[in-house]
């Protein structure tokens, strides 16, 4: 499933540069994670890096957007194949 950034967050900047399919963006009011680009991390480390460097850790699985892991990584490759990262 794809993460979600919750209204704790206190715009710290760590996640956005952290992210490597570039699904992190500033929001109206705080950080966003788009589920279109999120793979947890799937295909580039074993863990979602935005979730480890979060200092209040307001970054959660999005119940909303399940995916498995096969899932996941077929979102990453799809990615990569049109250079979206």
């Amino acid at each position: 499933m794809a993460l979600k950034i919750l209204d704790a967050c206190i715009n710290c900047d760590m996640c956005e540069p952290e992210c490597p399919n570039k699904a992190i963006s500033m929001g109206p009011e705080i950080y966003e994670i788009d589920p279109a680009r999120c793979t947890e991390c799937v295909g580039f480390y074993d863990a979602p890096t935005c979730m480890s460097v979060c200092p209040i850790d307001c970054i959660i699985r999005d119940p909303d957007h399940e995916e498995d892991h096969d899932t996941l990584y077929a979102k990453f490759v799809k990615l990569v194949e049109t250079d979206q990262l």
